[in-house]
């Protein structure tokens, strides 16, 4: 692309990007995702005629993994579909020591649709754990309680950029031979001890979704360090096909499946895009944490601060990648919430709840009866009740925003 068209794209972009932007939305939940190059990356392979999986798409995969510090990455259509081939991998007969219909695995309570279904779908049954209030991740006091010889697998789930326990998580599993997902779709760049989420178990998965770290309007990853697990998630994700795996021994690839599968492959578009965006992702990281630092400063600082609120707190030795602000609302305010997001939503803040909330509560899994011995879980029901979150912008915050959120979230005591 010459730079009089390059200039001609900028241009438009400028004039339709803050089009469908609602003014009475003050602070959204996140700001403007793409930039003007991010869009034109995604341009030029509409122009190119080439969309689907090529040339981009692979350059992504190995730029991730080498990223991330796996060996291998996989490109998919979402963080759903991420968590979709690593669940079906896991019960794949080519897998070695694959799992059985009905056999159980363990899940924190607080987590999202997409991180329980696949595992559900692919016929094993889900043991809830309860989280620790704290840092909304799996309650490890909980987790051992729970891990019985009927436990095959663990779907750990790194909650808005903070870290579960996974080193911890990873020793039990390995000495027991139980299988590791690392739902690692809101966490993107978070680091463990100096090692990145997503790299801990057998397969980690991310999310791209417009709100997340990086952003390609939709797609995902899968990574692993396995041969085996990358050529079986790799032949899966398009509809079994054998046709880009080295060590097929059928010469004619066309039309060879030599596995169940799905079409879950991502666009050039979407690869493009992503691969802008993650370019910028540790720049976006450190903008992120620094605006959380300024709000809650500002927040706790201010002469209307009346301890209406605490924070997440970081699990230890991790170093976050948020993308957004979870807040717990002072329990004797609690009973407020409901007018609180209503009055937020007038003064156009825009705010949502952790996650799913408290996911038994959910009408699907009483349809599914997933909780048959109907457990509560009360830690999960207190984030729930009295848990929301705002957005964590990629560009440095003003001081007159800063100036606003302060005014409004403090006034939940006076409603």
């Amino acid at each position: 692309m010459n730079i009089k068209d390059k200039k001609l794209l900028e241009n438009l972009i400028s004039k339709y990007s803050k089009k469908n932007l609602s003014k009475k939305i003050i602070y959204p939940l996140i700001d403007e995702a793409f930039s003007s190059v991010d869009i034109c990356k995604g341009i030029e392979v509409l122009l190119s005629g080439q969309l689907t999986m090529s040339e981009i798409t692979r350059e992504f995969e190995y730029e991730f993994a080498k990223y991330i510090g796996t060996k291998y990455a996989l490109m998919v259509n979402s963080g759903s579909s991420a968590n979709l081939l690593a669940a079906f991998a896991l019960v794949n007969p080519r897998k070695k020591n694959f799992l059985k219909r009905d056999n159980e695995f363990l899940i924190p309570v607080l987590c999202w649709s997409t991180s329980l279904w696949p595992l559900v779908q692919a016929g094993l049954k889900p043991r809830f754990v309860d989280v620790d209030v704290n840092n909304f991740n799996m309650d490890m006091d909980e987790f051992k309680k729970k891990l019985t010889k009927r436990i095959k697998a663990i779907m750990a789930v790194h909650v808005l950029g903070n870290s579960t326990h996974i080193e911890e998580i990873a020793k039990i599993t390995k000495s027991k031979n139980i299988f590791l997902i690392e739902d690692t779709c809101e966490s993107l760049g978070a680091k463990y001890k100096e090692k990145y989420l997503g790299t801990f178990g057998d397969f980690g998965t991310y999310s791209f979704y417009y709100s997340h770290q990086i952003t390609s309007g939709e797609g995902g990853m899968v990574v692993c360090n396995s041969k085996a697990d990358y050529e079986l998630i790799c032949s899966m994700r398009s509809h079994g096909w054998s046709r880009r795996l080295k060590n097929n021994k059928n010469k004619d690839t066309s039309f060879n499946f030599t596995n169940s599968g799905f079409n879950l492959r991502p666009l050039d578009v979407s690869a493009a895009i992503g691969l802008s965006q993650f370019k910028r992702l540790n720049s976006m990281i450190k903008n992120r944490v620094n605006n959380r630092d300024k709000i809650i400063n500002r927040l706790i600082n201010s002469p209307l601060w009346n301890k209406q609120f605490s924070f997440l707190k970081l699990t230890k030795n991790v170093k976050p990648s948020f993308f957004g602000l979870p807040i717990l609302i002072n329990k004797k305010y609690s009973s407020r919430k409901k007018k609180f997001f209503n009055f937020l939503k007038k003064k156009g803040i825009e705010s949502r709840i952790i996650i799913s909330g408290n996911f038994v509560n959910q009408q699907s899994v009483k349809i599914y009866n997933l909780n048959s011995e109907n457990q509560n879980f009360p830690k999960a029901q207190e984030i729930e009740n009295r848990g929301f979150f705002i957005g964590l912008h990629t560009k440095s915050i003003s001081e007159e925003t800063l100036n606003h959120l302060e005014k409004n979230l403090l006034k939940i005591d006076k409603l």
